[in-house]
């Protein structure tokens, strides 16, 4: 807990979220996605995962840890012409949880991916993204997804990881690498089918990050000298410098539930 009354987490995930739900509805609606994808996803990331889910007809799809809902809400377009399934986010964050249902009109619930409020094989396909790397519970979050999941369900992970031994590190990460990644995935009943480094997948188009960095720049000119703004802004900050070193990386990952 820092001196705001906040852990990173919070302020990052939750304030700075439904910051981000405003500035949206100054901008419009055209801004809604790539703005909500911050952090979790270029359109060639998600269109990687994607394509491993195996989505098809009305197979129900769980997004745990959603944040604001862009993913699945790129994901109900990117699919649309095979998949007409529901998309159900889970998310820990309120503000977050509930700005998802009022931008996307997806079903959201605020829920820990440790503890889903889903029956035992309900899920034909999920995805987490990015939310490994923030939990010290790395076999707990998998272990529930693997209970939610049917069996022979896929799963789509990115995951930031530690290639390097790191010198700095956000507060409230937990970067597994990827030895680490792969024993806690056999462990939980996953086998990995696919991987790749989100290096060797093209940018996100020039018209997506100038969407999210408008909507950025609206949420800095309102609120950019409170301090849970700059407690975000920081680890922000520290998070780019370790990826621009490679000290962590970006990892995409496909898996099948045993």
């Amino acid at each position: 807990m820092s001196e705001t009354g906040t852990t990173p987490m919070e302020a990052e995930f939750d304030t700075v979220a439904a910051w981000t739900e405003q500035a949206i509805g100054e901008l419009g609606q055209a801004h809604a996605i790539p703005a909500a994808c911050r952090g979790s996803g270029s359109p060639p990331e998600l269109a990687w995962l994607a394509e491993g889910l195996g989505l098809e007809g009305d197979d129900p799809f769980l997004d745990a840890g959603a944040g604001l809902g862009g993913p699945a809400a790129w994901l109900t377009g990117y699919l649309h012409d095979r998949w007409r399934g529901t998309a159900l986010l889970a998310e820990p964050m309120t503000h977050a949880a509930a700005a998802a249902r009022r931008l996307f009109d997806l079903p959201s619930v605020a829920a820990w991916s440790q503890d889903l409020p889903l029956p035992d094989r309900s899920v034909a396909a999920a995805w987490l993204l990015g939310v490994l790397c923030t939990t010290p519970d790395k076999r707990d979050v998998l272990t529930e997804l693997h209970r939610v999941l049917r069996p022979g369900g896929r799963l789509g992970l990115l995951v930031l990881v530690a290639d390097r031994e790191l010198t700095e590190s956000p507060e409230g990460n937990d970067f597994p690498t990827r030895a680490s990644l792969r024993a806690d995935l056999e462990a939980t009943g996953f086998t990995i089918d696919d991987q790749v480094d989100g290096a060797e997948l093209p940018g996100a188009p020039e018209d997506w990050v100038a969407r999210a960095d408008a909507v950025d720049a609206v949420v800095r000119r309102d609120h950019g000298d409170h301090p849970q703004w700059q407690q975000a802004h920081a680890q922000e900050e520290v998070l780019g410098r370790v990826m621009e070193r490679g000290d962590v990386v970006t990892v995409l990952l496909h898996a099948t539930a045993r």
